[in-house]
């Protein structure tokens, strides 16, 4: 990436407070490392029933919220209370498709917080800055343009306002500053949708399965406790090529991450469609450039295998060989 006005002006984002950035001396971690008190977990029978019958004479339709793409709101869905995993190789666009993911999610009025420990919030904010104009904005035929980076930063501004934060800590965190910092999110920001970057992160270990389970089993309890999703970016083990597709039993570390979590959404870069790109010259333009593929949904009946293609220009995935980009400022129809 080049350096230019685009990197600069981001940091106008901070200034304007629109995404507001959380940072570690923010938050009281004694306080939200605690659970929800156990006088609000232990009730009375009687208190079910009555709740029961109640949802059963007047049922209320569930709550979710889906992807940016199209072809996966039929058969896919972000539910209350869930936690999704993604998991992929190194390098194979799970960060920028969960970053498209949160611009749906905003695009729906929900508010997020992305926690990434490998990616600093400015960084990340140039990432939905480009996905959210549509094109290269650090292109040179953009570079000077003051009034079209002005005008892209305000209209960013206001898409993301009251609606996206960023945690500020890089590197190795502890899993229960994680926890306390989710929660904190969900009682006193009121967030909706909470993203992990990534796992191994969040515990010292890659071995240590005991830390890993129990940290899932943390994140699993925040979500049902506070009636959020939570997203969760992890790693897959080394493959003998990169050209096979991964399943939930290649999620590197613990068999319980895959099986604690409610949804597995594997993230699958072709590399073959790229090799033969960069030793021939062509390639075929109907093979996917990447696939998101379901191999869990607890509460969802399909699990199916989504085609994408990337958008180089935009840094977007879209969903079809001659899809243009998303324009996320504009109408859709969910």
């Amino acid at each position: 990436m080049q350096t230019s006005n685009v990197v600069q002006r981001a940091r106008e984002l901070d200034e304007m407070r629109k995404a507001r950035i959380l940072r570690p001396d923010e938050i009281d971690f004694d306080k939200y490392l605690k659970s929800t008190d156990l006088t609000q977990k232990i009730k009375e029978a009687q208190v079910y029933i009555e709740e029961l019958q109640a949802e059963i004479l007047n049922p209320v339709h569930e709550k979710f919220t889906v992807m940016p793409w199209s072809k996966t709101h039929s058969t896919f869905q972000f539910r209350q209370g869930e936690v999704t995993l993604y998991a992929g190789s190194n390098g194979g666009g799970k960060s920028l498709i969960t970053g498209q993911i949160a611009m749906g999610l905003m695009k729906q009025n929900q508010k997020i917080c992305i926690a990434s420990f490998e990616m600093k919030p400015k960084r990340t904010l140039y990432r939905m800055l480009r996905q959210f104009a549509g094109e290269n904005i650090d292109a040179p035929r953009f570079i000077g343009k003051i009034k079209y980076i002005d005008d892209l930063l305000i209209r960013l501004g206001s898409f993301v306002a009251d609606k996206l934060w960023l945690y500020d800590q890089q590197g190795t965190v502890t899993s229960q500053q994680v926890i306390a910092v989710a929660r904190y999110c969900a009682m006193e920001l009121g967030v909706q949708h909470f993203f992990v970057d990534s796992l191994m992160k969040c515990v010292a270990g890659e071995d240590d399965y005991n830390a890993q389970k129990y940290f899932v089993d943390e994140l699993t309890a925040l979500a049902r406790d506070h009636n959020i999703h939570i997203h969760l970016i992890h790693h897959i083990r080394k493959l003998a090529s990169e050209e096979i597709m991964p399943n939930k039993n290649d999620v590197k570390g613990s068999g319980a991450i895959s099986d604690q979590v409610d949804n597995v959404l594997m993230v699958w870069r072709n590399k073959k469609k790229e090799h033969d790109m960069h030793l021939k010259g062509t390639a075929d333009k109907f093979a996917p450039d990447a696939m998101l593929m379901c191999h869990k949904q607890r509460n969802g009946e399909a699990e199916e295998w989504y085609n994408l293609w990337y958008n180089k220009e935009s840094q977007q995935f879209v969903d079809a060989s001659d899809s243009v980009p998303m324009a996320f400022d504009d109408k859709w129809d969910f």
